[in-house]
């Protein structure tokens, strides 16, 4: 049965306003501030709730936003207190839209909008990471909407240091198995708290997760929108708590389907939730850059991954340095590619209906072998192609008039005949040459009679030639080969461990420096055609 919401507190300089909403052990109301004026979110906790772990979890949560406030996709924490009433308080920033579970439920979200999204909410989760928190709870209740439309990440209450002993804080067995008598006497079936959106390794008797349990969860928050059900649900079936965790224990993700989304992008979501943490992406900047890759792919402009800079201190200015060290900012704009001399125009893919892409221009007539290929033969743009030039150029003007009223009679004449020659043609070369064992390598295979080829050859993977360090070793030179190049091939590369944005390139060659001497360094490196990505980045290592 569903409580009663908390009373709101008084609180100096604030005017409560009305409940936004109330959770298992806090409630949230949107209060007026006075000064400086603005709409802003007050979590509560609950009175009888006031035990010491309670606070300490309280505190811990407040102090975690405290760290994370300055990221845009992160709930901005204000201010925190103790009631009156002796109730622990924080004020924080008010996101006036949905949060993502409302959204997915009323709304189908295109897959520009869930590309976009998993790479914010990456950021965001990146950020934490860098700061030693995971999250341990993401899913799409836990992102709302700010005022710009922007994702913001909150409820930190549950998160973790990585170096710390884990609280554990999960589903336990006994609770489910209690959980799965109470849905059998309601006759009711739903899905459980969080359980939807965890990974397999939460529902050990001693989890241990890490950067890679986030992951899981994002990438699992992702397909959800995109679906508009969770990961392991399956419509029309039992999907209580009990029968989900089996069902991610198992890596049974429910099948997408969307016409839509693209098989690259499925693939990125499979991975980042696959059972085994090492078959997942090794970080949360690794899994958004897969994400830019499919935007990429698609012709969308890719979205920036905001990271901490933590390469660079800041140092102390002295009195005759200049006024701009505001450069050292804490946080950077990682761009999907370096600003470069000549635009580069992502083209789009081509339509679904690839047959109108094909009547763009007419289509040669080619005689093949095959019964399937001569069908060809007589397409209207053939025939028409060869009915161009039937009008004589050298008609004078006092035979114009009498030429056309025979013309619609000649051009009858004209088609048949051209018509009876091509296919007479296609059956004398039918006879005379053998019939080929496999189809051309240019058809598009199974019996259709579109003209045209279509170009579906698979970006090559790029092969490393050499890496070489410089003589002092600061720096590397590394060459590769495209193994099947065409015109218009880019490369783009990205070195190993850093947030430093990927570099996009017409020769195949990088050179890597400001590194110690004797330092191991390695890039990845991916090959770029029509908007089109190679599936296995090269990753080239110094010796």
């Amino acid at each position: 049965m569903k409580r009663s919401p908390s009373v709101a507190p008084e609180l100096p300089g604030y005017r409560f306003v009305r409940l936004l909403g109330s959770g298992g052990f806090s409630d949230v109301f949107l209060y007026d501030q006075q000064l400086p004026r603005r709409k802003v979110a007050v979590k509560v906790l609950l009175a009888e709730n006031l035990d010491e772990s309670t606070r300490a979890r309280f505190v811990t949560e407040a102090n975690v936003m405290a760290q994370l406030s300055t990221h845009p996709f992160i709930v901005t924490i204000h201010h925190a207190a103790v009631a009156a009433d002796d109730r622990p308080y924080f004020v924080m920033e008010y996101c006036s839209g949905p949060s993502l579970a409302d959204r997915y439920k009323r709304e189908v979200f295109s897959v520009e909008d869930a590309l976009r999204t998993g790479v914010r909410l990456s950021s965001a989760i990146a950020t934490a990471h860098s700061v030693g928190i995971l999250h341990r709870d993401i899913k799409p209740a836990n992102v709302l909407t700010n005022d710009y439309g922007w994702p913001a990440l909150t409820d930190f209450g549950i998160s973790s240091a990585l170096e710390e002993e884990l609280p554990v804080h999960t589903t336990s067995l006994r609770e489910l198995q209690r959980e799965a008598r109470e849905v059998e006497s309601s006759g009711s079936r739903g899905v459980g708290l969080s359980v939807p959106w965890s990974p397999p390794e939460m529902f050990e008797d001693e989890p241990r997760p890490d950067v890679r349990s986030d992951v899981f969860s994002l990438a699992a928050t992702i397909y959800t929108l995109l679906a508009g059900r969770t990961p392991f649900e399956i419509p029309g079936r039992s999907n209580g708590s009990l029968d989900l965790i089996g069902r991610i224990e198992r890596g049974a993700i429910t099948r997408l389907d969307r016409a839509d989304v693209p098989p690259t992008l499925v693939a990125v979501l499979q991975k980042g939730m696959a059972t085994d943490p090492g078959s997942r992406f090794g970080s949360a900047v690794d899994f958004a850059r897969a994400l830019q890759r499919v935007e990429l792919e698609l012709g969308y402009a890719p979205t920036a991954i905001d990271v901490p800079h933590l390469a660079v201190a800041a140092q102390p200015r002295t009195d005759d340095e200049p006024e701009d060290e505001t450069r050292a900012r804490s946080v950077v704009t990682v761009e999907a590619q370096k600003a470069q001399p000549e635009r580069i125009e992502v083209p789009p893919l081509p339509p679904k209906d690839l047959d109108v892409t094909q009547r763009r221009a007419p289509a040669p007539v080619v005689f093949h072998a095959t019964p399937h290929e001569e069908r060809t033969v007589a397409r209207p743009e053939a025939v028409a192609a060869v009915q161009a030039p039937a009008e004589p150029a050298s008609l004078t003007a006092p035979a114009s008039a009498a030429a056309r009223s025979r013309r619609p009679m000649l051009l009858g004449v004209a088609g048949v005949v051209v018509l009876a020659v091509v296919v007479g043609a296609g059956a004398l070369i039918s006879t005379v040459l053998p019939t080929p064992a496999v189809a051309p390598a240019a058809s598009t295979g199974g019996g259709d009679s579109g003209g045209g080829s279509i170009d579906v050859s698979v970006v090559p993977d790029a092969e490393l030639v050499s890496a070489k360090a410089s003589p002092d070793g600061t720096s590397v030179a590394f060459v590769w080969k495209n193994p099947k190049p065409k015109p218009g091939d880019q490369y783009q590369w990205v070195q190993e461990g850093t947030t430093d944005p990927p570099a996009v390139t017409a020769r195949p060659q990088a050179t890597v420096t400001g590194l110690t001497p004797g330092a191991r360094v390695c890039i990845d490196v991916t090959v770029i055609r029509d908007g089109r990505t190679s599936a296995n980045p090269l990753r080239a290592c110094s010796s």
